[in-house]
């Protein structure tokens, strides 16, 4: 289906927003979807909004001069609509840098489809083409959206980012409450409702870094390093990559230099780098991360190779997620991660997800009981995974299937 200007609406007046907004927020839902840019900045530069609901749908240009976006985030705070989203994060955390507030309801069609057996992380496209049969063209998805004016392809293309996001969240949202899914899906949108989420908290920077340091010492520096690079490229708006690269932040974590002079032997820096104002900046971070209690970092992970029979036992868990996920109609990683798995095979009682609610009675309840001694299959067991296995490999789909 296409659109023409005559009929596509485009904002780019306060007056005209808040009328469109008042019409979205008398329905029960409204998708949104965003185009922005942030390759050269630190802060997403938003410049283009899609809103569709059931009475219309429409394009909103941010950077209209004079354009007041209040009344759209009005509509994002607004309790009596969700607002679906696919693939949130990514625009929650532009509103929530806008505002401080997480829109509320929201629901995001990747998840949901995550709980209806779509797979994990199914792209929009592809999600669309399962369920409505439309096929995008997605010729304008490298579109430059900060320029001005847009064409009318591209100005299509944006759009079909909400108008099918329609169609696709009444499908989702029919199977997850007929199925009695709502409290699942519940606890995955709990994350992206959580404003911790989208706090770019420069003293909690490091948590985003693999820990690839070489004891306490090492972290402690870490930490200090990652929270001013976060605070300089917050301040300036630029990447964090721009002001120090992670490998140079291990690199300098590592050998913990103390001078300038130290700092120009590192090879992950440029020449020259030891001469400059920054250097100077890195060599007090230093010091005040070898300055902190070390008794209070937090406790470095050691990966330590798993065991013959904890190998086992982990590959054998695999399988029975991968037949527990199919025969529920879920995606695994929903039920259980690697990291739930690998605790699985070494820990005696971990606490994790997978040993509660609802993932323990698809996954934990009956397949952990059938390995009596953590690792051998009972003769339930055996039976579970050879029913399993006979409707993956021979029922409708399965590569033996009849034809």
């Amino acid at each position: 289906m296409g659109y023409s200007r005559r009929n596509m609406r485009v904002i780019t007046t306060t007056s005209e927003l808040e009328t469109f907004c008042k019409s979205l927020a008398a329905a029960d839902f409204v998708t949104v979807d965003t185009e922005f840019l942030r390759e050269q900045t630190y802060w997403p530069q938003l410049c283009l909004i899609q809103l569709a609901g059931e009475s219309g749908e429409g394009i909103v240009d941010p950077l209209a001069e004079g354009l007041d976006l209040g009344p759209f985030f009005e509509l994002m705070a607004d309790k009596r609509v969700v607002k679906v989203f696919h693939a949130a994060r990514q625009d929650i955390e532009i509103a929530y840098a806008k505002t401080g507030a997480v829109p509320a309801p929201i629901f995001d069609t990747q998840v949901a489809a995550m709980v209806c057996g779509f797979g994990e992380s199914i792209s929009y496209v592809n999600l669309v083409k399962k369920i409505t049969g439309a096929d995008i063209d997605k010729s304008s998805r490298f579109t430059d959206w900060s320029r001005r004016p847009l064409s009318e392809k591209q100005l299509v293309y944006a759009l079909g980012d909400v108008t099918h996001l329609r169609d696709v969240y009444i499908s989702l949202r029919r199977e997850i409450e007929n199925g009695e899914r709502m409290t699942w899906l519940a606890e995955e949108m709990s994350l992206l409702s959580d404003p911790q989420t989208y706090d770019a908290d420069p003293e909690r920077s490091w948590q985003r870094l693999k820990l690839r340091v070489k004891g306490k010492k090492s972290l402690a520096v870490l930490i200090e390093l990652a929270a001013w690079r976060e605070r300089l490229a917050q301040a300036q708006d630029v990447p964090r990559g721009r002001i120090l690269r992670d490998e140079a932040l291990y690199d300098i974590a590592n050998q913990m230099p103390v001078t300038t002079e130290a700092i120009g032997q590192l090879r992950t820096l440029s020449d020259g780098f030891g001469r400059s104002n920054r250097a100077r900046e890195i060599v007090d971070t230093v010091n005040r991360g070898l300055q902190r209690d070390m008794k209070a970092l937090p406790k470095l992970e050691r990966n330590e190779p798993l065991s013959a029979q904890a190998t086992a036992t982990l590959e054998l868990l695999k399988v029975l997620l991968r037949s527990a996920a199919a025969e529920h109609r879920v995606a695994p990683r929903l039920i259980a991660d690697s990291e739930d798995l690998e605790r699985l095979a070494t820990e005696a009682e971990p606490d994790i997800p997978a040993l509660k609610g609802w993932r323990r009675e698809l996954f934990g309840e009956a397949d952990l009981d059938d390995l009596p001694d953590g690792l051998h299959p009972n003769a339930a067991g055996y039976l579970r995974m050879g029913e399993r296995f006979h409707t993956l490999a021979f029922g409708p789909g399965g590569v033996f299937a009849s034809t």
